[in-house]
């Protein structure tokens, strides 16, 4: 237990250091974006590279990927029969709620936690992937008005750094091969700035929404779309409700426990996504929605998570 407290103390110790850089000036609250594109199309794709290249597959597809599936359907079908038979959302709004309320923060906190409190890079690779080649193809088809094809929606996860490192790496795993020391050594060293680079762009993304929650001079502040109770029911079915499902999948129907049970519990209370709130704009619809649910269960994970890992740890 003392061990995945550890880890947990580590890792929020250096969101809360990009918290406070955004406190002090040290960088603008804007500036976490370019952390952010910094992490997710050079280090972070670097890093599962590596990391998936050499990982056992039979430790990728574990049945944790069987627990986020059911935990991610569970939330989104709650969601969807509110918004759709009660509230009587449009189709699009809907969706932007659906993602809000099960699309987790794989890439940016999840890596980091598959590392440094399970001890393991590869074990998210599945989550990721997941999402990217599944769930979000098939949102922008339901998203989009014939404004784009089916085809480009397919192919979409093609253009995401993270997607194609994962596999890559899957397939130099699956085939047995090695790169030579001189090819591998540079993209050891830019993995390397993955999850510290993603952390301080988390603690100063938590800084930044801090000052536009407050600000009434922010269009999102006063976008219709996606009251109060749409956030509240997005936000009760990501931060409790998904990681209770995935925990109880595990334990009751697979069996599962120790770092498994861990595993499957810590990814299903990952904040939601901060690239809902892009899909958000770009549709224009559930913007303030999506925002708060980001907001709201990115403050909740540290806590949450936490408790489970001392628990469950």
């Amino acid at each position: 237990m003392s061990g995945v407290v550890a880890a947990f103390a580590a890792l929020v110790s250096v969101a809360v250091i990009g918290y406070l850089i955004g406190t002090v000036g040290l960088l603008r609250a804007s500036d976490e974006l370019v952390l952010s594109r910094l992490a997710f199309f050079v280090a972070t794709p670097a890093l599962m590279f590596v990391t998936v290249s050499r990982a056992d597959l039979a430790t990728i597809f574990s049945p944790v990927l069987l627990t986020q599936v059911v935990a991610v359907a569970c939330a989104q079908l709650v969601f969807v029969l509110v918004s759709r038979l009660v509230w009587r959302r449009d189709r699009r709004e809907t969706t932007i709620g659906a993602l809000a309320s099960s699309y987790v923060n794989a890439g940016n906190l999840g890596v980091p936690i598959s590392i440094y409190v399970l001890g393991d890079g590869a074990l998210v690779a599945p989550i990721l992937l997941f999402q990217l080649i599944v769930l979000t193809p098939v949102s922008f088809l339901i998203l989009d008005k014939g404004g784009r094809s089916k085809r480009a929606a397919l192919l979409l996860p093609l253009r995401n750094p993270l997607t194609v490192a994962s596999l890559l790496g899957l397939a130099l795993a699956a085939g047995g091969i090695s790169l030579p020391v001189p090819v591998m050594r540079p993209v050891e060293l830019l993995g390397g700035a993955a999850v510290p680079v993603a952390l301080l762009a988390y603690g100063l993304s938590l800084y930044g929404s801090r000052r536009a929650s407050t600000d009434p001079t922010d269009s999102t502040t006063r976008d219709p779309n996606g009251a109060g109770r749409d956030v509240a029911l997005a936000v009760a079915l990501k931060a409790v409700v998904q990681p209770a499902v995935a925990y109880l999948t595990a334990r009751l129907a697979l069996g599962l426990d120790g770092g498994d049970l861990l595993a499957a519990t810590l990814f299903a209370a990952l904040p939601t996504a901060q690239n809902i709130y892009v899909y958000a704009v770009n549709y224009d619809t559930g913007r303030r929605l999506a925002r708060s649910t980001i907001l709201l269960t990115t403050g909740l994970s540290i806590p949450i998570m936490t408790t489970i890992g001392a628990v469950l740890g």
